[in-house]
């Protein structure tokens, strides 16, 4: 099969990489700029336009299925293309929690909602899946997520803006849920996910939503698992609650803080249970060999003589 991976981000060169070393699928990674280093390392690149629906179109000519790491308008555009050129499946840029926990006029969109929308559309033409794969472990990483390429631009993947700061020992912890329950999250290491996508190109048919999980713990549970990596007590841990971070968030709208906003939105979005599901559990009939990371071992690895 030909598999075009839309975007040069950290997520999409890990899927691109899995591809191309796991595999004998064609791959083609679509760029809006000219990507040297990549076709040195022996990867097919092609340069696209995503105001010119002809440049997207020609881009997808013979390709069976698109792996989309791309927002917004430009991914709207992306799925119109796929469908004029019959590709056969569409993964849109998801990569969290479960798109129907997302709430209405959601400050954390970015578009998802009418690419969802799009793509529910033209069901009749083209397969689609949502992956569903939580909190990605690189949020807690050494640097932070950026340090992987992805999220760069949203405003809360550096080291320590999402509930914990693990070189500082300090603690913003969302841990209660409305119901006054501990609230829990999903998590999934970006490189496990990547593998999984891979994986999931071989299955007959998509459903709607496919689900990966390398571990589901209560944020108290995260806070105390990354204090014992650490082999050292927290500074400072702040306990949240739905209205406590409602309070936090009003105090940045008026000091005009836009960082700390986007940093409580996602502390809001986890306390309201949206990088939480059903955790599957692996290996499973679907995906046999298939092995994710436990958040510890990956922690203490990435951590790993960081004083």
């Amino acid at each position: 099969m030909r598999i075009a991976v839309a975007g040069t981000c950290g997520l999409a060169l890990i899927i691109a990489r899995e591809i191309q070393e796991k595999t004998t699928h064609q791959l083609l990674i679509l760029s809006r700029n000219h990507q040297p280093g990549l076709i040195s390392q022996g990867y097919q690149c092609q340069i696209v336009d995503y105001n010119d629906p002809g440049s997207i179109q020609h881009s997808l000519m013979g390709v069976d299925t698109v792996i989309s790491t791309v927002p917004g308008n430009a991914q709207i555009r992306l799925i119109e293309a796929a469908v004029h050129c019959r590709v056969r499946r569409f993964a849109p840029a998801e990569f969290e929690g479960r798109p129907a926990l997302r709430i209405p006029n959601d400050p954390l969109d970015r578009g998802k909602k009418v690419a969802l929308s799009t793509l529910h559309r033209y069901r009749a033409n083209i397969q689609s899946t949502v992956f569903v794969c939580g909190i990605f472990y690189e949020r807690f990483s050494v640097n932070g997520l950026a340090s992987h390429r992805i999220g760069v631009h949203l405003g809360f993947s550096n080291e320590g803006d999402y509930i914990v700061d693990a070189r500082n020992m300090t603690a913003q912890a969302p841990v209660y849920d409305p119901a006054g329950n501990m609230a829990t999250l999903c998590m999934t290491s970006a490189y496990d996910v990547g593998q999984f996508v891979v994986k999931a190109l071989d299955l007959p048919q998509w459903p709607a939503e496919l689900f990966v999980c390398g571990e589901k713990l209560t944020v108290n549970q995260l806070v105390n698992t990354i204090k014992q990596c650490r082999g050292r007590d927290f500074t400072n841990v702040q306990y949240h609650n739905l209205e406590t971070l409602r309070y936090e968030l009003t105090l940045a709208q008026m000091a005009g803080d836009v960082q700390q906003q986007k940093r409580l939105f996602t502390l809001i979005a986890t306390v309201e249970g949206r990088y939480t599901f059903q955790a599957p559990t692996f290996p499973n009939t679907q995906f046999p060999n298939f092995y994710p990371r436990r958040f510890r071992d990956w922690f203490l690895q990435n951590w790993a003589g960081v004083p």
